[in-house]
């Protein structure tokens, strides 16, 4: 008696998982189906631009590039968004009596069930319209698209079951956390070469895409091009490398599939031996000064290396701020003073402090017991960002001056840089004590529900706040700037710049220290909730 085919029964079982997953909550299924329209709509939007994009002298080039970086995704998908479809994790599959060869392939049918390959489909229909000509290369196109679907599918499988255990530890949720530091990098690289892709034409695409159609999938379409062309031997050769391409990822994810499906679980074993050898390493203690200074400077520090929404956060912002001042001088359209941009990313960090805590802080509030406590509390903290802040903005104030080789302004451009760090230090104090709000540790939600007015008003409004408090060292560098003899005085403007933040984060810690001792109950109660 034959076994039973088990492709029928996991296609059934990834439609019930996702049925019932829309049963959970009306959001969810809101978010989904509204997801699921935008998706589609875009997909449609693509098909038809694609379908115009027929005739034009580097269609090729465009929808080769497409698919490369299509296929780019479905590689990273898994890493950013382990937990988007639960049938990327095999390990539930281990108990099973399943063997893992036929379970590749019908894991690989179940795959195709979706959003995400609707729109590859879309995309890949849409691309074969573009390049091919005659009824060959629609022949070749019919078979493209089923080998570059099946390869992009294979590729988010492979790279699901051979970092399944990662994706499913600590380290992999701080990596899905940190998935907005990729499409924040993502966002301004696209800008870049569409703004670069203005000024050039499309023409800019053919050497990339005459490597990229020899890589799969996009060598798919490389192929349907070549027919189109007459190249029938690269076609054969294109047509060959992504079929090898299915084969190879096929292989990869069956042996890792069966290594995960026979061998024990190791991934805990060093657990205890590394926390262990880190709890008697002080290196980072002995740096620090000595006291309830240090200690919390040292606990900060850790909270940014190890808690994965500050980790994010921390991330995202040094990319961030390093990201538009260097990409704006790279284009030649910038300017010293958008070095700035990186001390006002970084000093961001200072607000909501107390929620960075979430339900710990009533440990902290504990030893809080005076104004005096509250201070060397919040002076600590501030010591902790101030010690990746002002070498990062100095470093990134010097890259974009060099990079724009305006060196005579890089003394007030390190002045506000300062001074606008010194003041976001003291508003963030301020309304850490005055506007705390909770930050969920699950999921990808920064703020708990019923907290979103909280965080608008303590981030924009302390924003606004050091903004205006910036306002006399702005004053001071326009009028150097303006009068006759300023140029001579302008390097004036780093120690001042300097000097007057300091005074406003000792400022700043100095009215939010009594608040804070004061308000304790109502700030433990606002970060713990959520």
């Amino acid at each position: 008696m034959s076994a039973p085919a088990i492709t029928p029964v996991l296609v059934r079982l990834k439609l019930s998982l996702l049925r019932n997953g829309l049963r959970q909550s009306g959001g969810r299924k809101a978010a989904y189906i509204t997801s699921a329209v935008f998706a589609l709509l875009f997909a449609a939007l693509q098909l038809i631009g694609l379908i115009a994009l027929r005739g034009h002298a580097h269609a090729e080039s465009v929808v080769v590039l497409a698919l490369a970086v299509l296929g780019l995704g479905w590689a990273v998908m898994p890493l950013f968004f382990p937990s988007g479809d639960e049938t990327l994790d095999p390990t539930r599959l281990v108990m099973l009596p399943l063997r893992p060869r036929p379970l590749v392939g019908a894991l690989l049918t179940a795959s195709l069930v979706g959003i995400g390959p609707l729109f590859t489909l879309c995309l890949l229909v849409g691309s074969v319209v573009a390049v091919a000509r005659g009824g060959a290369a629609f022949a070749v196109g019919a078979v493209a698209v089923v080998l570059a679907l099946l390869v992009c599918v294979a590729l988010a499988r492979a790279v699901a079951v051979a970092n399944v255990r990662l994706l499913t530890s600590r380290k992999g949720r701080d990596l899905a956390v940190l998935s907005g530091l990729v499409i924040a990098i993502g966002a301004q690289i696209v800008n870049f070469g569409a703004q670069r892709l203005g000024a050039s034409g499309l023409g800019e695409l053919d050497p990339a895409a005459e490597v990229l159609q020899w890589v799969p999938p996009a060598s798919a379409i490389g192929a349907v091009h070549a027919v189109s062309e007459g190249s029938y031997g690269p076609a054969a050769a294109q047509l060959a490398l992504t079929a090898g391409a299915l084969v190879a990822l096929l292989a990869f994810w069956s042996r890792h599939l069966t290594r995960l499906m026979t061998s024990p679980d190791g991934s805990t074993l060093p657990g205890a031996e590394s926390a262990a050898k880190e709890r008697s390493s002080t290196g980072l203690a002995r740096l620090l000064p000595a006291g309830r200074t240090g200690t919390v400077m040292e606990r900060s520090l850790r909270y940014v290396w190890r808690d994965p929404k500050t980790k994010a956060a921390w991330v995202t912002s040094l990319a961030i701020g390093l990201i538009v001042p260097v990409f704006n001088a790279w284009q030649g359209t910038g300017s010293v003073y958008f070095a700035c941009f990186a001390a006002g990313m970084l000093g961001i960090q200072m607000y909501n402090q107390f929620g960075q805590d979430t339900s710990a802080f009533w440990m902290v509030a504990m030893t809080i017991s005076s104004p005096r406590d509250a201070y060397v509390e919040l002076r600590a903290r501030a010591y902790a960002l101030l010690l990746i802040t002002l070498p990062y903005a100095t470093l990134v104030t010097v890259l974009t001056t060099a990079m724009l080789g305006d060196w005579r302004r890089l003394p007030e451009a390190l002045g506000l840089s300062f001074a606008l760090l010194g003041a976001m230090l003291a508003t963030g104090a301020w309304t850490s004590a005055r506007f705390p709000y909770s930050i969920p540790q699950e999921g990808y939600k920064n703020v708990a529900p019923g907290q979103v007015g909280l965080a608008w008003i303590s981030i924009f409004g302390g924003m606004m706040a050091a903004a205006l408090l910036c306002a006399p060292v702005i004053a001071l560098t326009i009028w150097l700037n303006v009068s006759a003899d300023g140029d001579d005085w302008t390097w004036l403007l780093l120690p001042a710049g300097t000097v007057y933040g300091a005074v406003l984060t000792a400022a700043g810690l100095k009215l939010a220290a009594p608040r804070t001792a004061r308000r304790l109950p109502e700030i433990l109660a606002a970060v713990s909730k959520g």
